[in-house]
């Protein structure tokens, strides 16, 4: 099993920055991939980041160059800066673990999931 704990949510001013935190617990070879999704109130659960184990990493086009996502395998956390916030970014953000062979932005690959965190962006 792989428990999965998320934090460093909170409500910024557009153009500020924040890092979220994820972290991991559990069989390593149960997260070969790990990604950060995001679900916006009344719209579908999407993928905007994803890292596997040995850390290429892939973007939707919505986010890159300003989302970053990082794997810091000696504290077993996951990470993802996040910078200048627009209102669109405001979602509730979560960590997602697997060993998804393909469709890596697709939510359904996925097994282990964390609670999630609120991020709002306020203009």
């Amino acid at each position: 099993q792989v428990q999965l704990v998320e934090s460093g949510g909170g409500s910024v001013q557009a153009g500020g920055s924040l890092r979220l935190s994820c972290a991991a617990s559990g069989d390593t070879y149960r997260r070969c991939r790990m990604a950060w999704f995001r679900q916006a109130l009344g719209k579908e659960r999407e993928g905007v980041a994803v890292i596997d184990i040995l850390g290429r990493r892939s973007y939707a086009d919505s986010v890159k160059g300003r989302f970053t996502i990082s794997l810091d395998s000696t504290k077993n956390t996951l990470y993802l800066q996040i910078n200048n916030l627009t209102s669109d970014d405001t979602a509730v953000y979560y960590c997602a673990a697997g060993s998804p062979i393909y469709n890596f932005f697709s939510s359904e690959v996925y097994e282990y999931w964390g609670q999630g965190t609120q991020v709002t962006v306020s203009s």
